[in-house]
């Protein structure tokens, strides 16, 4: 064949070769959207990214290896298996105590009714007097009839005290009766298996997770069949101003400091209260006190506070959704501190578009302009896994409208204009990556879309959207930082520390008008404002 030389590694035509190579590599990192976080980090932050770093390496080589554990094989066969499975292999990690930790900055995306672990509100429901339990569809006299009839638990004044006969054939649908009888009488377990049981209703299970063939809208009724269930109770004053403490509590123990959350029922009712009135604004002053109480308490010492982006379900009509939107602009004129934004929640592929709501939302901007008010929207959009189909395009409504965060935004990367817009308009994605896995938007962390808008340059933020119904079992955001920490190899501890602060540099501390707030996301931590100190 001939004298030919050795490849040599170390040939000036190599070295050339592996230079270029690095600077390639160089100047897309330089257009990642934590670029200039990474560049800030101090000598000690720099070790610590580094420490973290090899933790991760060696916990994928050790616990997440299926060489060293054969009973993983039984779940899942690759690191950044499904969270239902993983949940419990994670918190004994080391990078779970150091995701437990670290400062998270904002909560920008949650739901109220979903916000709280089920186990403390089933207890905390069965210990108020007149809570009481109905099924929708007769006596719950099976296990297979249990899993299929929704059920109610709400305050009533009249009711059965014997719970007993919701469990026989002779109990009339929709009948209520305590729910405290019903429990200990639950035919499978008493107490601790009605407990076990009601919470297997309203949370999203391993099985409910890996069943992607059942499709999206499958999942969805379930999570919309939880909130019927559980909401309700959660809005009766007595256990609505335990939750608020419980949630707030539970949130700066995990490392959050600030809150902006959806979810306001116009079934609040106050105590003792049967008959159902119009409650809403009652609510915000609840949520108003409770606030500013745990804010003046040992507990709540440093936290920033809380505000509400008013919602309205994108399923309703016309007529209910201008109704529910004058009771927002009442509730900002009453409460301005409180309200911060406007949005439209439910499954975006059985609601109505932003786009056949424009009517709607063109005659919200002018009444607000009217009464003298500024509430700007923060949008769902993009919680969806179509591309180009009428779902998917909630995508150019919400940036044509001026939303300065979008919700979800799963679909974003399918749209390069789309992407360079929300960079150029800094618009933040919220993003919730458990809940995109569990709502079988992704089949597992490791193909979820938010490293490639990452890289791409769009500034995101970690959320936990409705954690008491995705199984995570606390209000904290926790395993949603590990789930990223440890699925996405190009992340590490600074990403997670640029997500953080995203959280706060978006966070909606106070009214602005739209150059100030561009102003203040532009400057960040060099201004003058409440956010550049809180950054």
């Amino acid at each position: 064949m001939g004298n030919y030389a050795e490849p040599d590694r170390n040939s000036a035509s190599v070295h050339h070769f592996f230079k270029g190579r690095e600077a390639l590599i160089a100047k897309e990192k330089s257009q990642r959207s934590d670029h200039e976080f990474r560049e800030s980090l101090s000598p000690i932050a720099k070790k610590a990214c580094e420490i973290v770093s090899r933790i991760r390496k060696s916990e994928l080589e050790t616990i997440w290896s299926t060489s060293q554990h054969s009973d993983l094989e039984k779940e899942e066969l690759f690191p950044g298996m499904i969270f239902n499975l993983a949940k419990s292999h994670m918190e004994t990690t080391r990078l779970w105590k150091i995701c437990q930790i670290m400062p998270k900055g904002a909560l920008l995306h949650c739901h109220l009714g979903a916000m709280v672990d089920l186990d403390w509100v089933i207890e905390t429901a069965m210990k108020e007097d007149g809570t009481c339990f109905c099924s929708l569809g007769g006596g719950l006299i099976s296990e297979k009839v249990r899993e299929k009839t929704e059920v109610r638990i709400l305050f009533q004044k009249d009711w059965t005290e014997d719970g007993s006969c919701i469990w026989r054939e002779e109990y009339v649908s929709g009948s209520w009766v305590s729910l405290k009888s019903a429990a200990e009488s639950f035919p499978d377990g008493g107490k601790e298996g009605f407990k076990k049981w009601l919470k297997g209703k309203c949370t999203i299970t391993q099985e409910d997770n890996v069943a992607h063939h059942l499709g999206v809208d499958d999942i969805w009724r379930k999570l919309q069949g939880a909130f019927r269930t559980i909401a309700p109770i959660e809005f009766y004053e007595p256990i609505t101003r335990k939750f608020l403490r419980r949630f707030l509590t539970t949130v700066k123990e995990d490392g959050v400091k600030w809150v902006e959350m959806r979810g306001a029922s116009k079934n609040f009712k106050l105590r003792g209260e049967e008959v159902q009135f119009e409650r809403r604004l009652d609510l915000i002053r609840v949520i108003d006190e409770e606030v500013t109480a745990f804010m003046a308490s040992e507990e709540g010492k440093g936290f920033w506070g809380v505000r509400k982006i008013w919602d309205t379900l994108r399923s309703c009509g016309t007529e209910e959704i201008i109704d529910d939107m004058k009771f927002c602009i009442q509730a900002k004129k009453k409460y301005p501190h409180l309200i911060s934004g406007y949005d439209l929640v439910g499954p975006e592929d059985d609601g109505r578009t932003l786009h056949e709501l424009t009517p709607e939302l063109i005659w919200f901007q002018e009444e607000c302009a009217r009464e003298g008010v500024d509430i700007p929207f923060f949008f769902h959009a993009g919680e969806c896994v179509g591309d180009g189909n009428s779902t998917d395009q909630n995508l150019f409504d919400a940036v044509l409208f001026g939303s300065r965060r979008i919700g979800h935004g799963f679909s974003l990367y399918k749209h390069p204009l789309l992407i360079d817009m929300v960079k150029e308009k800094q618009i933040l994605i919220e993003s919730c990556p458990i809940s995109n896995e569990v709502l079988r938007y992704t089949s597992s962390i490791m193909s979820h879309p938010l490293p490639a808008l990452l890289a791409r340059g769009v500034p995101a933020s970690l959320s936990n959207d409705d954690p008491a119904f995705m199984g995570h079992d606390t209000s904290g955001t926790t395993h949603d930082f590990w789930q990223a920490l440890q699925g996405w190899e190009n992340l590490g501890l600074a990403g997670l520390g640029s997500l953080a602060q995203n959280s706060v540099r978006w966070a909606n501390f106070e009214d602005q008008d739209e150059k100030t707030w561009l102003h203040e996301i532009a400057v960040g931590a060099n201004g003058t404002g409440i956010k550049a100190r809180r950054i």
